[in-house]
């Protein structure tokens, strides 16, 4: 078994997914501007970017950004403005992860269109190697699906998801151990998981604006003023250090989904709005494959990147929404009350799954065939 610090992590991060997929769907709308918007359903314009394609991006739309805000800076272009069909982007997301797992020593998705691979054994240790793999891996899934996407490659994590982001659309990024420290020194220090807007300005204060500037200072003063938890994971993952494993999940045993806020928060209607996004996807994936859960579970991932769950375990197995909604609701309610640091990721689990009982189905039936 070789040491943790010679792990070849890769995060695989499927390009400007919703919108590629629409893309892909239509291929007219390759070199438009492409919005995938979350409509409230206020007004016509009311509701947020949820993704947008390079060519949008190049006038300025980014995720988050209002709907109005993007109609507005896209005004007198041709562009095209969707609602998000997460059933269709849910059914490509899940044939490539399929096909990633099968290069993965270790596979973990963390999102719809993320996913960590640890390649340690199929290449030796040997990040050399690391580039032929990515190349096939694109190959296969350009071939299957006709989706693009951009890789990291790291000793690790953390070094693995910040590669990923440099060289987009349809970029490889490999960081060698011995090259780690070079290059994370320069970034801005907002590109380290976990410093969000505020942490970067009173890091500012401080005379730390680069990961590099951040890795030099003193340790215990960051304990001082961040609390212990955040100041020893800021001068950790500064140099580069993180020996979180690639963890496979279960897929039979649980169906999960985990989001990324729009900003580092504690805000519960903030919250709870994402959490009953998450829901309505589990209920629907529940409903299609007829499936009722017993447990729940909630799963915040914090400001330091360390995770936190609540769970609940019904008396009878249900597939109700309701009841997902009400009792997630209280889950976040107990979590909020027990931890004072803000949530960078919220997700949903619901395990110990059960096919539906057929006997309503069956009296059903009954009554239609004997016309009682």
């Amino acid at each position: 078994m070789l040491p943790v610090q010679q792990r070849v992590v890769m995060l695989v991060d499927l390009d400007y997914f919703f919108a590629q997929c629409e893309e892909l769907r239509n291929p007219t709308l390759k070199d438009k501007p492409v919005v995938i918007g979350m409509y409230s359903g206020r007004t016509e314009d009311s509701g947020a970017v949820s993704t947008s394609n390079y060519v949008a991006r190049k006038y300025g739309v980014k995720s988050g950004m209002p709907l109005f805000l993007a109609k507005k800076r896209l005004e007198g272009v041709d562009s095209v403005f969707l609602p998000v069909d997460h059933d269709f982007y849910q059914q490509l997301s899940d044939k490539i992860m399929n096909i990633l797992r099968g290069y993965a020593d270790a596979f973990e998705q963390v999102g719809i269109d993320e996913a960590y691979l640890d390649v340690t054994q199929k290449l030796h240790g040997n990040f050399e190697e690391a580039i032929a793999l990515i190349h096939e891996m694109k190959n296969d899934v350009k071939k299957q699906v006709g989706i693009t996407f951009s890789v990291g490659v790291g000793p690790n994590k953390l070094v693995a998801k910040i590669a990923s982001n440099q060289n987009k659309p349809d970029g490889i990024t490999v960081i060698r151990p011995e090259q780690v420290n070079d290059f994370l020194a320069p970034l801005p220090v907002d590109k380290l998981l976990g410093v969000g807007r505020k942490t970067a300005l009173k890091m500012e204060e401080l005379g730390i604006k680069t990961i590099g500037d951040l890795a030099t200072y003193d340790a215990q003063r960051l304990i001082e003023i961040f609390g212990r938890a955040l100041g020893v994971y800021f001068h950790s993952a500064a140099n580069g250090i993180d020996n979180e494993a690639v963890v496979e999940a279960g897929e039979a045993e649980s169906i999960s989904r985990i989001a990324t806020l729009k900003e580092d928060t504690r805000d519960f209607e903030v919250i709870i709005q994402k959490i009953n996004q998450l829901t309505e996807e589990i209920y629907k994936e529940l409903d299609q494959k007829k499936l009722t859960y017993k447990q729940i579970t909630i799963i915040a991932v914090r400001i330091d990147l360390t995770t936190r769950s609540r769970s609940l375990t019904l008396e009878k197995s249900t597939k109700g929404i309701e009841a997902l909604r009400r009792h997630t609701r209280e889950l976040l309610e107990k979590y909020l009350n027990e931890s004072d640091l803000p949530v960078r990721r919220i997700g949903v689990k619901v395990a110990q799954l059960r096919k539906e009982e057929k006997k309503q189905q069956q009296l059903t039936s009954f009554l239609q065939t004997n016309k009682v």
